[in-house]
């Protein structure tokens, strides 16, 4: 065993044990246990295991990225304080008074990518069960929890008449214009759900400033090169973990979409929508997720919604002292 395989074992152990619960599962309830749909179910059981357990990171995620947003005129000062200076002592003292910055705000640039990274593992180990499936059967064994007899069941299980384990490029048993066309609809719906995700951040969640910083100019690559990179990569994927990525973009897709709804960034577009929801039912502009800038970007929110509607903000009369 070398060493990736080493630090995969438990990971992909804890795959096939999730899969297999729900797999028996599925089946107790009276799903044929040898049916591509009972398994493509534990497939999305997986995902639903996963990313339930990662709310809580998604939690932290959002925080961050709010930081990161909140940060950026800071940071803008802090480029142009040291604009022009290249030297050694200049970058080591700008490298210093940025990371005393995250540290202050709680924040770090690397936060907003940490629910992906603790799941790439899960994402690995699933490959290369699946990817795995035909050697184990052909060598009567099991992978992980799985038993040679649902080794053999996943290898012979279908869905449109597409194996689960065969992937575009390598095709598979079965009906090969099944497994082309399944394939290119998965890889499709992938790569469409993960730029969509993305793009309402950009177009509903972000403030002006953000939106012009150098941090935004690194988001607008990403949001065609990760798509790209995926849909590239996807051809090499089995149907099964096409299923997976799918699934867990469709998830993020709501998750990002609830976040905005009812949780947006202040100073955002989908802030003011919110603060005008709000005025229009008569309540108060909430406080997102706490701080004076976000009060203040609350504040500022609904104070445009009340100019927006002509209301004459009355001046406080001062107390005066008596004569």
């Amino acid at each position: 065993m070398d060493f990736f395989e080493t630090i995969m074992f438990p990971f992909k152990w804890l795959v096939s044990v999730i899969m297999v619960g729900f797999h028996e599962g599925l089946s107790a309830i009276g799903m044929p246990e040898a049916s591509g749909w009972t398994w493509t179910l534990s497939i999305i059981g997986l995902v639903l295991v996963i990313r339930a357990a990662l709310i809580p990171v998604f939690v932290k995620q959002i925080k961050a990225q709010r930081g990161m947003q909140l940060l950026q005129p800071d940071l803008k000062k802090l480029q142009d304080k040291y604009k022009g200076k290249t030297d050694q002592l200049s970058r080591q003292a700008m490298a210093q008074e940025q990371m005393a910055m995250y540290k202050k705000h709680g924040t770090n640039p690397f936060s907003a990518c940490l629910p992906m990274l603790i799941q790439m593992p899960f994402f690995f180990a699933l490959f290369t069960v699946l990817a795995g499936i035909s050697t184990a059967r052909d060598a009567g064994e099991g992978i992980g929890a799985m038993s040679h007899q649902q080794v053999t069941q996943f290898d012979d299980s279908t869905i449109f008449g597409a194996t689960l384990s065969a992937s575009l490029l390598h095709g598979g048993e079965g009906n090969l214009t099944a497994v082309w066309i399944l394939s290119i609809i998965m890889i499709l719906a992938m790569t469409a759900s993960q730029f969509i995700t993305q793009k309402q951040i950009m177009a509903k969640n972000m403030s002006e400033e953000a939106m012009a910083s150098p941090f935004m100019r690194q988001q607008k690559m990403m949001l065609y090169i990760l798509p790209i990179v995926f849909g590239v990569g996807g051809i090499n994927f089995p149907i099964g973990v096409l299923i997976y990525w799918t699934t867990t973009n469709l998830w993020t897709m709501g998750q990002q979409f609830f976040v905005i709804r009812r949780m947006p960034t202040p100073g955002s577009p989908a802030a003011k929508a919110l603060a005008e929801r709000r005025a229009a039912k008569g309540l108060p502009a909430l406080p997102i997720l706490g701080g004076k800038k976000e009060e203040a970007g609350d504040a500022a929110a609904a104070a445009a919604v009340a100019q927006a509607k002509g209301q004459r903000i009355q001046p406080q009369r001062k107390n005066r002292k008596k004569k």
